[in-house]
């Protein structure tokens, strides 16, 4: 199995965010004042984990079918698949990194999460084309049927 097919658009999104990564750590080690979250409060340590843990738990379990269902050529329409058209990509920009920012005191978290899904909102789609063409009317049936197709 190519590692290309296992990373879909991946690569893409992440050459995407990572000069805004890369900007961002370096900022927030120079001037961390400006990135902090005060603490963070009791309230958004609280919040941050409760939105971190079913984030930690999507993205597992997103990789996990990825490894388990892409070598055999097929379609994953199960666990957050059936919820989210692009769990992985989803989860981590919406429910790993802002909170996981939050929790380590800084806006970061959020800010890369943003960017992050940013490029999967535009690479994704190409990801998409590949995956009507290869399952054609079981993608199509998919499409129909997933709960968010978006966030």
């Amino acid at each position: 199995m190519k590692l290309k097919i296992l990373v879909g658009s991946g690569r893409k999104i992440g050459i995407f965010t990572l000069p805004f990564l890369v900007t961002g750590v370096l900022l927030n080690i120079l001037s961390p004042q400006f990135f902090r979250v005060g603490g963070p409060p009791d309230t958004l340590r609280w919040v941050s984990v409760a939105m971190l843990v079913p984030g930690i738990v999507i993205w597992i379990w997103s990789v996990v079918l990825i490894l388990v269902k892409v070598p055999r050529h097929e379609l994953i329409t199960t666990g957050p698949y059936a919820l989210v058209l692009h769990p992985l990509y989803t989860g981590v920009a919406l429910l790993v990194l802002p909170w996981l920012g939050f929790l380590l005191n800084t806006w970061l978290g959020l800010l890369i999460g943003l960017v992050l899904y940013a490029g999967s909102r535009l690479y994704a789609p190409e990801e998409e084309k590949i995956l009507a063409r290869i399952f054609g009317e079981k993608w199509d049936s998919y499409r129909k049927k997933v709960l968010l197709p978006w966030l």
